[in-house]
C-alpha cells in the first residue's frame, strides 16, 4: 500500500494521511484493527484498478481519453488470472502448431534449423512479453499498441492512432485460420464429404458468424465458451507429445523414430530471406501473448494479473510447441512433412494411429480453431472498439462503433468491423497461395509497429526516468528484439534461396510491399482527416460523450478556423 501511495500526487497523500489521523481513543482496539484493515483492503482494491502512471504524470496518458473515462461501460473488471491466462493460451494455439511446422521445415531445409526457429520465436516472444508489460502495467487500459503507440507518439496528433488503426482493420483477418483449417479437410473429411471450395467457404462463414453473435449477444457465454476450448485445447497437444514419448520410446510400428534427429542440420538453408519468412511464421503461431493487453479494461487488478497471466501462458504454450514439433519429427520423416500440405498434425495422426484416427483429429483440430477464433475476436472487438473512442472516424459515426450495443455489456459494433475483413478473405484467391501470403503480409506490419513500440520503450526511458513503472523489462532483452525487428523488417528483401519464396506465382517480396503500403495508405487517411481540411479554412476540434451504456467516447465537429 505504502509503495503505491508514494507515487500518488502530495495533495492524495495528505488527504489519505489526514484520514488517518482522526481520534481514535475512544474506539475499542480490536474495532480499530479491523477498520484499518478494511480500509487497507478498500484502499488496495480501489488503486490495483487505478493507473498510476498518469496520475502522477498527465502528461502521458495517451489520446483524449483519461483512464476512468476509457473504463466506463461494458460488463466491468470479470477477467481473473485463470481467465487471462488461458485467454493467452487460447489465442497462441490455433491453426499455427498444427499447420506451419511443415512450411517452416520446407523454408529452412532441416530439422534441426526447423527447432532452432520454435526456441527463437519462444524467445523473441518473450522478450516481447516483457516489453509489452512494461508498457501495460504503465497503461492498464484496453487497446495494447494503440494505447502504448499514443503514449509515445503524441505528435503530430492522431497520426499513430489512425495508422495503426488501418493496420488492426484491414488486417483482421480470423479468416486465415477457418480457410486453413476447414478448407484442410477437416469435418467434411471426417464426415466423409469432398472438401469443396465453396462448400468450405460456406463452414468458414457460419464459424465467423457464429464467434460474432456469441460475444455480441451472450457476453459471458462466451467467456465460459472461451474458458472450456482452451483447456480442451492444452489436452490435444499433450496427448500429441505423450504419443510422441511414446514413439520415441520405439514402441510404436515407427520404424526408426530418431532418423530425423541424426545430423539434424543437413539441408539447411543459406538463405537470409529464408530464415527471415520462416520466423514470421513462427512468430505467428505465437501470435497472441499480448491477448490480454487488449482487454485490460476488463480485468480485475490489471497490473497483478498482466504479470502472472503473460508469461505463464506463453511458457505453457512454448513448452508445448517445441515437444509437438518433436513428436511429428519423431513420426514422419522430413520429405512426408514438407509435402504434407497445410496440416502436419493429420500425418502425425495418420502414421500413428492410421486414416480413422487422422479423420478424428481433423474434428479435433477444428475445434481448435474455433476456440482461436472465439479468443482472438473476443480481444480484436475490443481494439476496434477503443478505436472508435479515440475518434477515429469511421463510417456511419463513432457512437455506434464505440458502443455496446445491442446488450450494453458487449461490443457488437466492433466485431462487425472485425467481421468485414475476414469475409472478404475467405472468398478471396484459393487457400494453397492465400493462407502463406496472409501469414506473412500479417507479419510484416506486424514487426514495423513492433520495431517503433520497442523505440518508444527507449525514448520513454530517456524522456521520462522517473515515470512509476511496476514492470521494468530488463534492457538487453529490449535490445535483442530490437535487433530482431530490424532483420525481420530488412531481410524479406533479400533474394530467397529459391528465388521465388513460398507463395508462388507471387514475387517474394510482394507482402512486404502490400504491408507497407497498408501503412501508408494510414497516413493518407490521417492526412485526408487533419491536414486537408486546413487547407479550406476547417479544423476538427474534439469533444467527449457519454453513451447510454456508459462508454465514453470522443467525438470530433467540423469548425471554422478563426
Amino acid at each position: 500500500m505504502s509503495s503505491l501511495l508514494q507515487h500518488l500526487p502530495a495533495r492524495w497523500r495528505a488527504r489519505r494521511q489526514g484520514e488517518d489521523t482522526v481520534d481514535n481513543a475512544s474506539v475499542p482496539a480490536e474495532t480499530q484493527l479491523d477498520i484499518k484493515r478494511s480500509k487497507e483492503e478498500s484502499d488496495s482494491e480501489s488503486l490495483a484498478s487505478k493507473e498510476i502512471t498518469t496520475a502522477v504524470d498527465p502528461e502521458l496518458n495517451p489520446g483524449e481519453l483519461t483512464f476512468e473515462e476509457d473504463a466506463a461501460g461494458g460488463m466491468g473488471r470479470h477477467l481473473g488470472v485463470f481467465s487471462c491466462t488461458l485467454l493467452i493460451v487460447g489465442r497462441i494455439i490455433g491453426t499455427g502448431i498444427f499447420s506451419t511446422p511443415s512450411s517452416i521445415l520446407g523454408s529452412v531445409g532441416s530439422v534441426g534449423a526447423s527447432l532452432m526457429l520454435w526456441v527463437l520465436g519462444f524467445a523473441l516472444s518473450f522478450c516481447g512479453l516483457f516489453i509489452w508489460l512494461e508498457f501495460g502495467t504503465m497503461f492498464p487500459r484496453s487497446g495494447g499498441e494503440k494505447v502504448y503507440l499514443e503514449a509515445v507518439y503524441k505528435k503530430p496528433k492522431h497520426l499513430a492512432t489512425v495508422v495503426f488503426a488501418m493496420n488492426a482493420i484491414v488486417l483482421g483477418f480470423t479468416a486465415a485460420g477457418c480457410i486453413v483449417r476447414l478448407d484442410s479437410l477437416s469435418i467434411l473429411v471426417a464426415a466423409g464429404h469432398s472438401a469443396e471450395r465453396w462448400v468450405t467457404r460456406g463452414i468458414a462463414l457460419g464459424v465467423i458468424g457464429f464467434v460474432t453473435l456469441l460475444h455480441g449477444l451472450t457476453p459471458r457465454l462466451g467467456v465460459w465458451v472461451m474458458n472450456g476450448l482452451s483447456i480442451f485445447k492444452i489436452g490435444i497437444l499433450l496427448f500429441v507429445v505423450v504419443t510422441g514419448w511414446v514413439v520415441l520410446s520405439g514402441k510404436t510400428h515407427i520404424a526408426d523414430p530418431h532418423a530425423n534427429f541424426r545430423n539434424a542440420f543437413a539441408g539447411s538453408s543459406h538463405s537470409s530471406n529464408d530464415y527471415a519468412t520462416a520466423t514470421f511464421k513462427v512468430l505467428n503461431a505465437y501470435a497472441g501473448w499480448a491477448n490480454v493487453n487488449y482487454v485490460l479494461n476488463n480485468v480485475k487488478n490489471p497490473v497483478r494479473t498482466l504479470k502472472i497471466a503473460g508469461p505463464l501462458g506463453l511458457g505453457i504454450c512454448a513448452a508445448l510447441y517445441l515437444l509437438a514439433n518433436i513428436s511429428y519429427f519423431a513420426a514422419a520423416t522430413k520429405e512426408e512433412i514438407m509435402h504434407s500440405g497445410t496440416t502436419v498434425a493429420s500425418l502425425f495422426f495418420k502414421k500413428v494411429f492410421g486414416t480413422k484416427a487422422q479423420k478424428a483429429l481433423s474434428v479435433f483440430v477444428a475445434l481448435s480453431t474455433l476456440a482461436m477464433l472465439v479468443k482472438l475476436t473476443f480481444a480484436a472487438a475490443r481494439i476496434n472498439q477503443e478505436l472508435a473512442k479515440e475518434g477515429v472516424p469511421l463510417p456511419f459515426g463513432n457512437r455506434f462503433w464505440a458502443s455496446n450495443w445491442p446488450t450494453g455489456k458487449s461490443p457488437l459494433p466492433g466485431l462487425i468491423i472485425h467481421l468485414i475483413p475476414s469475409i472478404i478473405v475467405i472468398i478471396a484467391p484459393p487457400p494453397s497461395v492465400a493462407y502463406p501470403f496472409i501469414l506473412d503480409v500479417e507479419g510484416y506490419p506486424g514487426q514495423i509497429i513492433n520495431f517503433f513500440i520497442v523505440v518508444g520503450l527507449f525514448w520513454l526511458r530517456w524522456h521520462k526516468p522517473h515515470a512509476p513503472r511496476p514492470f521494468k523489462v530488463w534492457w538487453p532483452l529490449a535490445v535483442f528484439f530490437l535487433a530482431a525487428a530490424i532483420f525481420l523488417l530488412v531481410a524479406p528483401f533479400l533474394r530467397p534461396a529459391n528465388g521465388v519464396g513460398d507463395t508462388p506465382p507471387l514475387p517474394y517480396y510482394l507482402y512486404c510491399l502490400v504491408g507497407i503500403a497498408i501503412m501508408v495508405a494510414g497516413v493518407l487517411y490521417w492526412a485526408a482527416w487533419r491536414i486537408v481540411p486546413r487547407w479550406f479554412g476547417y479544423e476538427y476540434v474534439p469533444r467527449k460523450e457519454t453513451l447510454s451504456d456508459g462508454t465514453v467516447v470522443t467525438l470530433f465537429s467540423r469548425q471554422k478556423i478563426e
